[in-house]
């Protein structure tokens, strides 16, 4: 019998972006350190998101969640505004 493993993958970042229709794009950042030299690194990454009600604005702290891939580039779903941004 063969079991789907699914790693379900959830991070928290920055909205940059909301212009697209139900489709935010969220700035992740981390931390790596260096294989050789042992220093910190800060790493992000881009990432495009599915926001089902366009709730989310520029600035906003929000948590995502791996889920089925819902276009080419879109693997996310939103989960929750941590915070919103003040404008």
């Amino acid at each position: 019998m063969v079991e789907n493993v699914v790693n379900i993958r959830t991070v928290t970042g920055t909205v940059v972006s909301n212009k697209m229709e139900k489709t935010i794009t969220v700035l992740v950042n981390r931390v790596t350190k260096h294989p050789v030299y042992g220093k910190y690194i800060k790493r992000s990454s881009k990432l495009l998101a599915h926001d089902e009600h366009n709730v989310c604005k520029e600035g906003d702290l929000v948590s995502i969640t791996s889920c089925r891939p819902l276009s080419k580039n879109k693997t996310f779903k939103l989960v929750e505004v941590l915070v919103n941004a003040d404008r």
